[in-house]
């Protein structure tokens, strides 16, 4: 069973404070996690804006990056085992200003149990593009602000 909306936002904190301190700095938020899909907002603030007072690219990246990788990280904790996570591509498309704050959606939980799967079958490192929609809803809905394709790779550690 995947963590708590709760436990997953302490454990994303302490991971930002002691692994990746960009990442505390952005002080990003888990909303909603399941199998299938994390939910992840970064307010837009000033910690987090740029001169045009939009989202920072920077900032964007850090929120695709938590949304594609805290769904794996959890998911290989339910099933008891470490793996060595990296980002190997970014693929990004900047389609409007986020003018607000941000929600980073990746959907792709049934593509991460099978890499961990396999990584843990065969032991081999595994790569596959993960896909991250970013949206601004209290102003543009559900429209796409930004989408990203990042490739994962995931290797089980012995």
């Amino acid at each position: 069973m995947l963590p708590s909306v709760r436990k997953a936002n302490t454990t994303l904190r302490l991971f930002g404070i002691f692994k990746v301190p960009l990442i505390w700095y952005c002080r990003p938020k888990i909303l909603a996690i399941d199998e299938q899909q994390v939910v992840v907002k970064i307010p837009l603030k000033r910690r987090t804006k740029n001169h045009l007072n939009s989202m920072y690219f920077g900032s964007l990246a850090v929120g695709a990056d938590v949304a594609g990788g805290f769904l794996a990280i959890a998911k290989a904790e339910q099933y008891g085992k470490r793996v060595s996570l990296a980002f190997k591509t970014v693929e990004a498309q900047f389609l409007k200003r986020p003018e607000a704050d941000v929600i980073f959606t990746c959907r792709d939980g049934a593509l991460i149990d099978q890499m961990l799967q396999h990584t843990m079958n065969s032991g081999e490192r595994v790569n596959q593009a993960v896909t991250i929609i970013a949206t601004c809803p209290s102003i543009s809905g559900d429209e796409v602000v930004a989408q990203f394709s990042l490739t994962l790779s995931l290797k089980a550690l012995v």
